[in-house]
């Protein structure tokens, strides 16, 4: 074979691809297994699809409905009840500010169990990480559902919906963080004969809790538009309310709560984003210094 590419021949690479038939093609085997999975997934969602009625009259006919709808939601009505509406999204918000505070709480302990390097006893690491996909395994709806049937309307089952929601998710975003830690400081301190919660205090939690506060900061900014849900199946709030108005067809009024959730999610969101680069970048972004990747990328553009 010559060494240089300029070199090459038709006839020198049709030799190579008799020799070597993988790296130039796929095996008519192969192409007919991709053909199938292509082919039989296509078939499966146009299957769905028609199941479900997206090719008949009542997809395509409820368009006119909707935009019935939308025209009578303008303009927006119901001003005279925002003390009220504001009243009912301060709720909401203590509801995602306390299910998230309890939840990244009772996380954190179950997270050093569910973790491999921070637990040697593999079934109690097992069984705590069962029990955090346990635990999220339903949505908030779900678990909303079941409170509200328990404890009756209000505020109270949609905080333990998210309590039981974000400490299962958080369980197992803690331990993950907690698996990447640095070793060293750690077998630094047991070596210098550290207890096992002097290692624990001084070798793993300065290490990850930059990322343990801004994935508890996230579920919080999450728990905002969730609490809204679940206001609709009975746990209060600003839901309840939204819930109230669309099923009496008060549809601009419905608006002013649309309106007014868009506002207060985006200040949230605003909020949880800078306070989240606080947290992992530190003192860099507060000072207007590029965040690392930030500059890295500015690097390579030039």
């Amino acid at each position: 074979m010559s060494d240089k590419l300029s070199d090459l021949t038709i006839e020198m690479i049709n030799e190579d691809r008799k020799k070597f038939p993988r790296i130039f093609s796929l095996t008519t085997g192969e192409r007919m297994v991709r053909l199938l999975i292509w082919g039989g997934t296509a078939a499966f969602i146009l299957f769905a699809l028609n199941k479900f009625g997206f090719f008949g009259e009542r997809f395509w006919g409820s368009f006119a409905k909707l935009a019935i709808m939308i025209d009578q939601m303008f303009p927006p009505t119901g001003w005279e009840h925002r003390i009220e509406y504001t009243h009912a999204i301060g709720e909401t918000l203590a509801m995602a500010l306390i299910g998230s505070l309890v939840g990244a709480i009772l996380a954190l302990p179950f997270a050093f169990l569910a973790a491999k390097n921070m637990m040697p006893f593999r079934p109690v690491q097992f069984g705590t990480r069962r029990f955090a996909d346990i635990l999220r395994a339903s949505d908030y709806l779900i678990w909303g559902l079941i409170f509200v049937r328990a404890m009756g309307l209000g505020p109270i089952p949609g905080i333990l919906a998210i309590i039981v929601i974000d400490t299962g998710i958080l369980i197992t975003l803690y331990s993950e963080a907690i698996e990447n830690i640095d070793r060293k400081p750690i077998d630094g301190m047991k070596a210098s004969g550290a207890s096992r919660l002097e290692v624990i205090r001084f070798g793993v939690l300065p290490q990850v809790l930059p990322v343990l506060l801004s994935n508890a900061l996230y579920m919080f900014e999450s728990n905002t538009r969730a609490a809204t849900i679940l206001g609709i199946v009975g746990a209060g709030g600003i839901g309840f309310l939204l819930s109230d108005n669309i099923r009496a067809f008060e549809f601009s009024n419905a608006l002013t709560i649309i309106l007014m959730i868009i506002v207060v999610v985006y200040l949230i969101d605003w909020v949880s984003k800078s306070l989240r680069e606080r947290f992992i970048y530190g003192d860099r972004v507060s000072q207007g210094h590029d965040r690392p990747m930030e500059k890295v990328a500015r690097k390579f553009n030039s």
